[in-house]
């Protein structure tokens, strides 16, 4: 019946297993090829100055050759400046403003005979008669002296250059000009004559506009005509000004007819199978060769958003004709792949991505060759994540290689280097710039999937701040022993291929419990035991409490899960070795069991988990020798890790016998010389 129960249970976890990878595979694919891009028109990949690289084209119908934009727009330009705008002629401005003037003339004139009441009156008189308009629109028409606009009086419309009226600027001034009035200029200007100086020429928005879409209405938007069967380019023909402009034409031509429902459909259709066959590929090898990935959903969840992410991105500003693809930082996706996972597994996501970028692209071809080489370059240039200064060093080399490869590509399209694009070297320079933000991002990514960089590891492991500051005040015998322990296991996980680097930085926190009671620990008193007077269980439930304990100090400093995990494991579900057999001994006849003594666990489920384990084991009991000889030595090491083994704590790891065995060659080697016998000094005779 068990037997039965576990293979379904199996079965049942398998299934689960290929149907959660079917699923990631279908959001996948089906994410990327709803926004990749469909044209209803036939999608052809042409520039100017570049080879045909399809076969002959032969219009399947006749079609008009439109001018590109820029034609129209000069067309449209040049018409524009033939343009007269229309002005409405208001008399009752003249009669309301010459009225105030006299109403004010007889109050306060600061002085002016009254004479000259009509010498001012037909001054604006003739002002008013030639046309005053407003300062905007008289210094917006006023560009061109010479240029016309049509005045409105009544029925008539009159052409009257520009020149040849007034804004309340100009006009103001004019009245100054009369020689009969230049005498009393200072007075003049005391009365404040441009308060009765308004414009009389009102814009007539409305005749305007019609008269603008008539006269561009007339504007062709066509120059010629391709008929059926006419042969427009050939195989390997360069592109000229000409040909883009008629497959331009016949590209905007098909997408105005509109293309038939089964086109669009064979479209989607190659597209999900062309992203589908990419994606399942791609699950293959995680499956073959990074099987452990499926068991961290992180990881799962990280690499398909990194295959998602800049297709979507791709495609919307291929869409949208936003800015140029090149100045994403697809290398960007390599390099957290790398940082985070390993260098095998970054190159197969960056390939997989960029063949399906690629589907979104106008030239695939310099597309995924530009991108493969920066990709390979920035997995080259990361080996390991160390300074800030590496990531500038490598967005520099990504940036430089990208210049490298596009000019050997248009050299061997074209030796002419007059004719070279330099555009794209500025956008590679924007893709090195962007690519200094995968610094920033990479905290972001660990704070959301839960990673830990080598960065992060190099600052944790900065023993002048933090806990490990603490650690050294308060338990300076514990923090000894932690950095002698991390570089044990540093040593190790060098030797087997482990992370050194994470290991050690679990090592100097796995005892940082410690500190609740540092007095209780051998290696941090000096001439007094406290257990002495305390019962076995008691002092063993204090030794057993720096795992929690631990635990607790870690939360609160808010160190990442996998430094926590060294701290829970380094002792897995052992227990209290010497407070328990000192309990039995003094109780042979009662039944003892092994809660009261047991570390709360679990045992060790990395390689760098049980390195360390084996690493702090030896270690403290390094110290217990008398007599520091490679035998004894050897001796211990041997038994005190056979006896883990034994005990089953590496049975929940990936930990081979080989690494056990190149273990304890290294704690051998590294405790003969930590312990060497040093040679005694003669002294001086007298």
């Amino acid at each position: 019946m068990s037997m039965t129960m576990n293979f379904y249970a199996s079965n049942g976890r398998y299934w689960q297993k290929v149907l959660t990878r079917i699923g990631l595979v279908a959001i996948c694919v089906a994410v990327i090829v709803w926004f990749l891009p469909r044209n209803e028109s036939q999608r052809l990949r042409y520039d100017v100055g570049k080879p045909w690289m399809y076969g002959s084209f032969i219009a399947k119908f006749d079609f008009p050759i439109y001018k590109t934009d820029e034609a129209i727009k000069a067309e449209q330009d040049s018409l524009m400046e033939l343009f007269q705008p229309y002005f409405r002629y208001d008399t009752t401005v003249e009669t309301t403003q010459l009225r105030k003037l006299s109403d004010a003339f007889g109050q306060d004139m600061h002085g002016l005979p009254k004479e000259y009441l009509p010498v001012i009156i037909d001054r604006l008189h003739r002002l008013y008669q030639a046309g005053i308009m407003s300062m905007t629109e008289y210094n917006a028409i006023g560009k061109d002296s010479t240029g016309l606009i049509r005045i409105v009086s009544g029925k008539e419309a009159q052409s009257v250059q520009v020149n040849c009226v007034y804004s309340t600027m100009t006009a103001y001034e004019q009245l100054f000009l009369d020689e009969r009035l230049g005498v009393f200029r200072s007075v003049l200007q005391k009365c404040n004559l441009n308060e009765y100086i308004e414009p009389n020429l009102v814009y007539d928005k409305e005749r305007s506009e019609t008269e603008q879409n008539d006269l561009l209405s007339g504007i062709s938007p066509a120059s010629g005509m391709v008929l059926s069967g006419q042969k427009v380019i050939d195989r390997g023909e360069i592109v000229d000004d000409y040909d883009y402009r008629v497959l331009s034409s016949y590209e905007r031509e098909m997408q105005r007819r509109s293309a038939a429902t089964t086109e669009i459909t064979s479209t989607v259709v190659g597209q999900m199978l062309f992203v589908a066959i990419l994606v399942v590929l791609f699950t293959t090898y995680l499956t073959l060769f990074r099987r452990d990935y499926f068991e961290k959903p992180r990881n799962i969840l990280m690499l398909y958003v990194m295959v998602a992410l800049f297709p979507v991105l791709v495609s919307l500003m291929m869409v949208h004709n936003v800015f140029s693809v090149y100045i994403i930082p697809f290398a960007m996706a390599p390099i957290f792949v790398r940082v985070f996972m390993d260098s095998r597994t970054a190159f197969i996501t960056h390939v997989t991505m960029v063949l399906i970028c690629a589907a979104a692209v106008k030239y695939q071809y310099e597309f995924i060759i530009v991108q493969i080489v920066s990709g390979l370059v920035a997995i080259y240039s990361l080996r390991e994540l160390s300074r800030r200064a590496q990531v500038f060093k490598t967005a520099l080399l990504v940036a430089f290689s990208s210049c490298i490869v596009y000019l050997a590509l248009q050299l061997m399209q074209d030796n002419d280097f007059t004719k070279l694009d330099q555009s794209m070297y500025y956008h590679f320079a924007v893709n090195g710039v962007l690519l200094l933000i995968s610094y920033p991002l990479m905290y972001l990514i660990e704070k959301t999937f839960g990673f830990i960089s080598d960065v992060t590891l190099f600052e944790l492991s900065n023993t002048n701040k933090g806990l490990l500051r603490r650690l050294s005040e308060v338990a300076p015998g514990t923090f000894q022993h932690s950095i002698t322990v991390g570089n044990l296991a540093a040593e190790i996980a060098n030797k087997i291929g482990a992370n050194s680097l994470l290991v050690r930085t679990g090592a100097l926190y796995h005892d940082i419990g410690k500190m609740e009671s540092p007095v209780f620990f051998t290696e941090n008193q000096v001439g007094i035991n406290p257990h002495e007077k305390m019962a076995y269980k008691e002092s063993a439930q204090i030794i057993v409490s720096h795992v929690t304990e631990g635990v607790k100090e870690a939360e609160k400093a808010n160190l990442p899960t996998v430094i926590k995990d060294f701290i829970l494991t380094h002792h897995g579900r052992g227990i209290a070795r010497y407070f328990y057999i000192k309990y039995k001994n003094d109780h042979p006849d009662e039944e003892v069991s092994t809660d009261d003594f047991a570390y709360p666990g679990p045992n060790p489920f990395t390689r760098e988990q049980a390195i360390l384990m084996m690493a702090d084991t030896v270690e403290a009991a390094s110290r217990s020798l008398t007599d520091y000889t490679e035998e004894s030595i050897s001796e211990l090491v041997g038994r005190l890790i056979d006896q883990q083994v034994t005990e089953g704590f590496f049975k929940e790891c990936p930990i081979t016998f080989r690494d056990i065995a190149q273990a304890k060659s290294v704690l051998i080697e590294r405790l003969m010389s930590i312990y060497h016998t040093r040679i005694q000094y003669p002294e001086l005779k007298k």
